[in-house]
């Protein structure tokens, strides 16, 4: 007698991440109330179990749905008002003047739709996100069916969303308050980086972190002027400075972490910290090369994120997993070191317990939520096929994805988006900012 379920998916190849260094040939994954039931062989699949949904993807390579670790999503919106600078002109020249005359709350929602619907696409069924107005990043990610951990952003100075520090923290806590319940969306506290936020600020936030048991998001040592700028203001490099402050700890997320020297190495991994690497953003302002290989020897957690579409200017995770093999590659003079597994590791279990959720997502694994991507592997360009994992890494791209599942719900159906809002309305959405932001 055959077992209910509600999802068979029959692929070509499974890279299931947790075993590592796995791939399993002809196998089914079976889903039931979103989550993932079994994975075993395709024969003993269909004669074990009977669902009113089932894919057979033949040429396909299925993995967990991939994690963006770190965004900001309504960025979208900035997609290249301001290339080719680097990090603090960009920031003080163009960023904060063009969040100054056009960040709202609608402005948000609509630019996070566009960024959801972009990496939907490109088989990210989660994101880390860090920016103003989280109610209204969470009312379209919801709308996305995506899944989602807001940052409540902090800062010192004002802006369109709040007037000092209190002020985010206030609207940022209502808004989690608001959320609280929903399947899909958590909140983080993001305080933004250690040179745009004070010590008694930071304090505070680690406080919160503790009674909220929540993440702590935050830029860190993404350039050589942000080192010698702490060591002139406080004495001491920022890691240090937010370890005598009281923010390390395993519930840590840096970004960046370009520029680190041996104490900081220590200090991270002492306190089980986690680091997003976004190594693309990272090269196009010329923040230079994070050490990925060495943290990753070190013990240290780290994932994958794309950064905003303003400093990608892709939110695209298989171009930052293949520049993440590359460069450390290239950086190291070590063509062993992050091998194609790992990688994918990075871009998926390892986010996901970046994030305290490695319990949930991140592998397909039985008990897991059917957060899952296909790759077709069935085109010219990724002919032929002798090793799937390494053609995830160095031949596919975000264009051969073809199918997506979050919570066993589809959101993309043979390269097809399924959200309520087709692309020419998705399309009407940029151009009316564009012309907005061009008055």
């Amino acid at each position: 007698m055959s077992q209910p379920a509600d999802l068979l998916i029959h692929a070509r190849w499974i890279v299931p991440v947790e075993p590592a260094n796995v791939v399993l040939e002809r196998h089914a994954v079976v889903v039931r109330n979103g989550r993932i039931l079994a994975i075993l062989p395709q024969d003993e699949a269909r004669s074990r179990y009977h669902a009113p949904e089932s894919f057979e993807l033949a040429d396909h390579v299925l993995i967990p749905g991939l994690i963006n670790l770190h965004a900001h999503s309504a960025m979208t919106l900035m997609r290249g008002i301001a290339d080719d600078l680097p990090l603090m002109r960009w920031l003080q020249e163009a960023i904060w003047p063009a969040e100054s005359r056009h960040v709202s709350y609608a402005f948000v929602r609509d630019g996070t739709l566009l960024a959801a619907a972009e990496m939907l696409q490109g088989g990210i069924t989660t994101c880390n996100d860090m920016y103003f107005y989280p109610d209204a990043a969470a009312e379209a990610f919801d709308q996305a069916g995506m899944r989602a951990v807001l940052g409540i952003t902090v800062l010192e100075f004002p802006t369109p969303y709040a007037s000092d520090a209190d002020d985010y923290l206030r609207k940022g806590l209502a808004a989690r308050g608001q959320w609280h319940t929903h399947p899909r969306i958590g909140f983080s506290l993001a305080p933004h980086a250690p040179y745009t936020v004070s010590d008694e600020t930071l304090v505070r936030v680690a406080s919160l972190a503790a009674e909220l048991d929540t993440t702590i998001h935050i830029h860190l040592h993404e350039t050589l002027q942000e080192i010698q700028d702490s060591h002139s203001r406080h004495g001491v490099r920022p890691l240090t400075r937010l370890a005598r402050l009281g923010l390390l700890g395993s519930n840590l997320l840096g970004v960046h972490a370009v520029h680190l020297d041996q104490s900081d190495f220590d200090l991270l991994a002492l306190h089980g910290c986690s680091i997003a690497h976004c190594p693309t953003s990272n090269m196009k302002l010329a923040s230079g090369i994070a050490p990925a290989a060495r943290l990753l020897n070190d013990g240290i957690t780290v994932g994958l994120g794309t950064d905003g579409a303003a400093s990608n200017n892709r939110l695209d995770l298989f171009q930052e997993i293949r520049h993440t093999c590359l460069l450390a590659k290239v950086s190291t003079l070590d063509a062993t070191v992050i091998p194609a597994h790992a990688a994918i590791r990075m871009a998926t279990l390892n986010s996901a317990r970046a994030l305290g959720m490695g319990d949930l997502i991140g592998s397909i694994e039985p008990g897991k939520a059917a957060d899952l991507c296909a790759v077709a592997l069935d085109r010219i360009e990724t002919r032929p096929c002798f090793n799937p994992a390494s053609h995830l890494v160095y031949v596919a791209g975000r264009e051969h994805v073809s199918h997506v599942w979050v919570g066993g719900e589809i959101r993309v159906n043979k390269g097809n988006l399924m959200l309520q809002l087709n692309d020419s309305e998705l399309l009407a959405l940029t151009a009316l900012w564009q012309t907005k932001s061009g008055s």
